[in-house]
């Protein structure tokens, strides 16, 4: 630890920041030890099968949307194509302004 800097704890998780005071700044951080969320196997097991069941749905929801992504472009594409057609005046090229 260098000389004038202090040790505090966050309420929140517990971690260990060392700051210095002349830098301003944090200049050590010392990770929180991690905490057991389950008091026996059992409960562990059950933990990780209902973690388990909503990655399987969070992965069965991007595969959804990303199937669904070209119709959704597609659409977005006409939309912009139809209202370009139907717009009275053409958009304003860059270099018309000069």
């Amino acid at each position: 630890m260098a000389k004038g800097s202090f040790t505090v704890e966050c309420p929140c998780c517990q971690a260990k920041l060392t700051i210095d005071p002349e830098v301003r700044a944090v200049v050590a951080h010392e990770a929180p030890p991690p905490r057991r969320e389950a008091k026996d196997l059992g409960t562990a097991f059950d933990i990780l099968r209902a973690r388990s069941s909503e990655r399987e749905e969070r992965f069965r929801q991007a595969t959804q949307a990303e199937s669904q992504k070209g119709k959704l472009l597609d659409r977005k594409f006409q939309e912009g194509l139809k209202k370009a057609k139907d717009s009275p005046d053409p958009p304003r090229r860059p270099f018309d302004l000069d």
